[in-house]
């Protein structure tokens, strides 16, 4: 499926006319030549504007890696490793409500769709314990911004419930608003990056998707 409009890609620097993605279809979503969707392209305008964040002397930890951010910051860093709970899908097998790695491991973590899956304050937790003093960890998670809570149901249970309720078989909440004081609650300190105009129409980007900055204090 063609898109609409003629875009630009900030990974791979294609421009031209996007592809659909998706039921119902998000028209001009996925760039044809590295497949980058919304949020890939938005988590990489943010890189590209703060290029110090991978440093050649940067590590870099990356929950349910998806390819196409991999190559992205696997090439721009010193250090990286994929990490999934699943054998087979990245370099390190991990439980991000129970990593196992050493305090203070990383200076970058990026996590995007995984929050949505398990027991979060765990998760933001062990994140925030494997960060070194002043890094990083880049959240993204599919939230409501209208809603002043969080929506949790523990009594729906079932794949078909799930996808009713949450959006996604495999999902336990829907955040709302408050997954800012959730993100905080952990210890972090919280920037956002939100995608705007004219960035929004030059790009492809989602309005109004955030990217959540959660810094662990120095």
């Amino acid at each position: 499926m063609e898109g609409v409009f003629p875009r630009e890609c900030c990974l791979c620097g294609f421009k031209g006319t996007f592809r659909g993605f998706c039921h119902p279809p998000r028209y001009d979503a996925r760039c044809p030549q590295c497949n980058s969707l919304e949020r890939h392209r938005l988590l990489a305008l943010w890189l590209n504007n703060n290029p110090s964040i991978l440093e050649s002397n940067t590590s870099v930890l990356h929950f349910a890696p998806e390819e196409v951010i991999k190559q992205f910051v696997q090439r721009r860093t010193h250090y990286y490793k994929s990490a999934d709970l699943e054998p087979g899908r990245a370099d390190l097998v991990l439980n991000i409500e129970r990593i196992d790695l050493p305090d203070a491991s990383f200076d970058v973590i990026i996590c995007f769709d995984v929050l949505e899956h398990v027991d979060d304050r765990k998760a933001l937790g062990e994140l925030l314990r494997v960060l070194r003093p002043g890094g990083l960890a880049l959240l993204r998670t599919p939230f409501v911004e209208a809603w002043s809570k969080t929506y949790e149901n523990p009594a729906i249970q079932t794949p078909a419930d799930r996808f009713l309720h949450f959006g996604q078989e495999d999902h336990v909440r829907y955040f709302g608003a408050d997954v800012r004081d959730r993100i905080r609650s952990a210890g972090f300190q919280l920037e956002e990056f939100v995608a705007t105009e004219p960035n929004v129409s030059s790009y492809g980007l989602l309005r109004g998707e955030t990217i959540f900055i959660a810094r662990r204090p120095a």
